[in-house]
């Protein structure tokens, strides 16, 4: 490399000295002054950053700036602000009953939302996120309900939940009538035929006449003499063509020969009192509260199983 200054002739910008290779010159172009000017802002602006807000770690903590300003205090204030807003509803839906909130529209509408966010969060796992349910989950959009399907009913079932060991929980099962040896797998056949007729599916008529029998013994006490269920005992309706386990030959003989007998925990034990009813009104609004069931949506499938 050689020093030797001149003129670019190309560009008209005077060089450096500096030159390789006998004819690659370096130009002497400075930045534009707008851009040195937009630095030395930046640094005056990163300094004056660094005496306002929070930067500098220490060994325990670090500088808290003139302001004192921080992220987290921020997000709490904002948590504050938030739970300040919504005191007002938490406390009414704390001191109303469930029909009076109901009857109050904001109210109504500030549990709902509420109450899809725990939805989502705590009973979409069973149930789905469309409240839809599966094999083994009854749907909650339509108006079949085990225990009922009032405010109070549905509140009943979500604070003390099914089968869990709770003091208040519905507790009715269904015996074991093969697994206990109650009936034979011929009997569990029959009456499995004979329930299956209800809902006007294919069946052997001879096993369904047969079953009709074993039916009145041993399922009328809990179903009725004509299927239709008791909600007072959990017992479903065995003619609505809605099947939480599957409405075909060998599903039904299953249900008859172990009882099923799911379990849902008692969100009372997990939750707050006013999220168990905001729980409750969403679960209501879903489209299958029975208070309201002239209301409900035509759409709504019936999909949920006994």
């Amino acid at each position: 490399m050689s020093h030797h200054k001149k003129i670019d002739d190309v560009t008209g910008v005077e060089t450096t000295g500096h030159v390789w290779d006998g004819d690659i010159y370096e130009l002497n172009k400075p930045l534009p002054k707008w851009w040195l000017y937009s630095f030395y802002a930046c640094i005056l602006w990163a300094i004056g950053y660094w005496i306002v807000y929070p930067a500098w770690p220490l060994v325990n903590s670090y500088t808290t700036g003139v302001l004192g300003y921080s992220q987290r205090s921020q997000v709490q204030h904002d948590i504050d602000e938030w739970k300040a807003g919504h005191a007002k509803y938490r406390t009414q839906i704390a001191e109303l009953s469930l029909p009076d909130i109901r009857k109050n529209e904001e109210l109504f509408q500030f549990s709902i939302a509420g109450g899809a966010a725990l939805f989502g969060e705590n009973c979409a796992g069973c149930h789905g996120r469309g409240a839809q349910g599966g094999v083994g989950y009854p749907n909650l959009n339509d108006d079949d309900w085990l225990w009922g399907g009032d405010l109070e009913k549905i509140h009943e079932t979500i604070a003390y939940g099914v089968r869990n060991g709770n003091s208040k929980a519905h507790d009715t099962a269904m015996p074991h009538f093969g697994t206990d040896k109650i009936l034979d797998n011929a009997q569990i056949s029959d009456v499995a035929n004979f329930v299956r007729a209800f809902s006007h599916l294919d069946v052997d008529a001879e096993a369904a006449k047969r079953g009709s029998q074993i039916f009145a013994d041993n399922c009328a006490a809990c179903h009725g003499e004509q299927g239709k269920g008791n909600q007072d005992m959990g017992a479903p309706n065995l003619t609505d063509a809605i099947w939480l386990y599957g409405n075909s030959q060998e599903a039904v003989m299953q249900s008859v020969r172990t009882g099923r007998g799911g379990i849902m925990p008692a969100w009372s034990e997990r939750l707050d009192p006013v999220a168990v009813k905001m729980l409750t009104l969403f679960v209501y609004s879903l489209g299958g509260g029975q208070a309201e069931a002239a209301s409900a949506p035509a759409s709504a499938e019936p999909t949920k199983a006994q």
